[in-house]
Parts: structure tokens; sequence; C-alpha cells
């Protein structure tokens, strides 16, 4: 390889790793083109799958500020460069690893920190950055759902009560008849004439004058005057 293109190639895989936000350092020894081909498909989605140079990805490494691989860049290797999400990634490459023990995981960096294969393989075993939004957003909206109905709840409890107090404030206004006369107007004459089971206003006030003495009565009274005169002249 020509200088120009030894340099070029350097430039391009620092590039790789100054964009990615992982990189996991794999060993495929005994692996077919086509088995190859089904990794690359398998993490197309959240990394590029690249077959290098150990020498030229040292000094890739070092001119972006990578020490993760050093000591590591032995036999036929090639780089995961992870762009999406890396937990997808690491589920990608260690699902693709059991289906095919060939595939020796090495090591990896994580925004610039060293993995070991241990912790790429638990980094494969979180759930996905997809889940843990979804998980993040309902625990956030659940406690603000709760908050919104306890705030609502009050309010719409006040409302209830306030219609309520004024339905019973309207029963029991009495409600002034629209033909009703006016206070100070003068009121109709009213008939003294006593009803049944009612006496007059004169019947109780007023005395009344004694019945005159029957007719046969008076000429008892007249006749019996002059008698009793006349026997006591006589004793």
């Amino acid at each position: 390889m020509a200088n120009a293109e030894k340099t070029a190639a350097v430039a391009e895989l620092a590039e790789n790793f100054r964009t990615s936000g992982a990189a996991v350092l794999t060993e495929y020894r005994g692996l077919t083109v086509k088995q190859l081909t089904t990794l690359r498909n398998d993490i197309r989605e959240h990394a590029t799958y690249a077959v290098v140079k150990n020498t030229l990805t040292m000094l890739a490494a070092k001119e972006a500020g990578v020490t993760a691989f050093d000591g590591q860049l032995q036999g036929p290797s090639a780089i995961a460069f992870v762009t999406g999400d890396p937990v997808e990634a690491a589920k990608a490459l260690r699902d693709f690893a059991k289906a095919n023990p060939l595939l020796v995981i090495k090591g990896g960096v994580l925004d610039g920190k060293p993995l070991t294969p241990e912790e790429i393989t638990k980094l494969a075993d979180l759930e996905s950055r997809e889940v843990l939004l979804a998980k993040l957003a309902g625990a956030l909206n659940a406690p603000l759902s709760k908050a919104v109905y306890l705030f609502a709840a009050p309010l719409s409890q006040s409302v209830r009560l306030i219609d309520a107090l004024r339905a019973k404030v309207e029963a029991e206004t009495p409600v002034a008849p629209q033909d009703a006369a006016p206070a100070d107007a003068p009121q109709d004459t009213v008939d003294a004439t006593p009803t049944e089971g009612t006496e007059s206003a004169d019947a109780t006030d007023t005395p009344q004058d004694e019945a005159p003495a029957p007719a046969d009565e008076q000429d008892a009274v007249t006749e019996a005057a002059p008698q009793d005169v006349a026997e006591g002249g006589d004793s």
C-alpha cells in the first residue's frame, strides 16, 4: 500500500473513531465472507463493520486519542463502529457470536471509556434506548397526570359546590308576583258580612240591645200592678 493510501486509510479510521459513540474490536478468524456479510447486515442499522489492518488501526486510534485497543490489535481484526444505539449493536454482536463462535469479541470503547468483553456482554443485556426512553416517558407522565387530576379535582368540586349553592338560594328566594299592588296603594273595602262559622266585628265589639219582652208578658205585668196597689191600700 502506497504512503498516500495509508495516510488516507489512517485518516478515515481516525474519523470513524471520532464520530462513533462506541467501537467494538473483534477477531473474525475462520469466518466466511458470507458470514461476515450477514453480520454487517445484522448491525447495519446501528453500526458499520469494517475489516481493518492492525498497524494502520493503531496509528488511527492514537491520532483519535483512543487507547482502549492498545495491545489487542493482533490477528485478523474487524471493528464495529457504532453510530446508533450501542445496546442494539452489542446485542447483534453477542447474538451473532453465540450462533458463530468463531467471532471473538476482544474489547471496546464507549464514550472514550474502555470496555472489556464482559462489559460488552452486560451492555447487550440492557434494554434498548427506545425501551428506556419509553419507560422514562411513562415515569414522567404518570405523576404528571396524577398532578393534573389532583389540581383539577378541587376546581371541579368547587364549581359543583357553587352551582349547588346557587340553586339552593334561587329555590329559597320568594318570587314577587308581577301584578302585585304597591304597598301604598289603597286596599279594597272588606265585606263585613260574616261568613258561616264567623262573627262580624260589630257583633263582637258593639253590645247588643236587649230584645223586648213578648207582648203577652208586657200585658201581664201591666195588669198585675194595679191589683197589687189596691190590695196594699186595704191593709
